[in-house]
């Protein structure tokens, strides 16, 4: 599979998986926090399917569009495994993280500290979406919701 038709099947499936599971984000209590701003297509996105919904955003440094870029209250600039453990316990809804970088070897560093950290994050029936596995005992495995490969992309219920 080439680069391009990786990347379109990645984010097909982030984008069937937040489609399918925002509405019951909707319905619970907590913030929404966004790990990894990126150019900010998904955090806008989110803003669409949560209006009005607090979206915590997370990066080292804002490279987004103007469109796309959250109120500085909202934005936390830093590493984001140093800046996000500050708000350990803030019971969020949904952390969605694509912070993956393709790089097996840096990928699996990422994935020595990011299950727990979005295990921490979480409220009890939250939602973690994320571009990289996340095995830990707190997060249960879910199915997609997609046509698109299991390794696509990845969801998680706190449990």
């Amino acid at each position: 599979m080439s680069r391009l038709d990786n990347f379109i099947s990645r984010m097909s499936a982030q984008r069937d998986i937040l489609n399918q599971i925002c509405p019951e984000v909707a319905k619970m209590e907590g913030p929404v926090l966004e790990l990894g701003l990126g150019n900010g297509r998904t955090f806008h996105h989110l803003r669409e399917l949560l209006p009005g919904r607090r979206i915590l955003v997370f990066d080292r440094e804002v490279g987004a569009h103007a469109s796309s870029i959250p109120d500085a209250e909202n934005l936390v600039l830093g590493e984001i495994r140093e800046t996000a453990v500050r708000f350990v316990g803030i019971d969020a809804a949904l952390v969605h993280a694509d912070i993956g970088t393709g790089y097996d070897d840096r990928d699996a560093i990422t994935s020595t500290w990011l299950p727990g950290l979005i295990a921490r994050l979480l409220r009890v029936g939250g939602f973690a979406v994320s571009g990289t596995p996340l095995d830990h005992p707190l997060l249960q495995r879910l199915p997609p919701p997609t046509s698109e490969p299991a390794d696509r992309y990845y969801l998680s219920r706190r449990v």
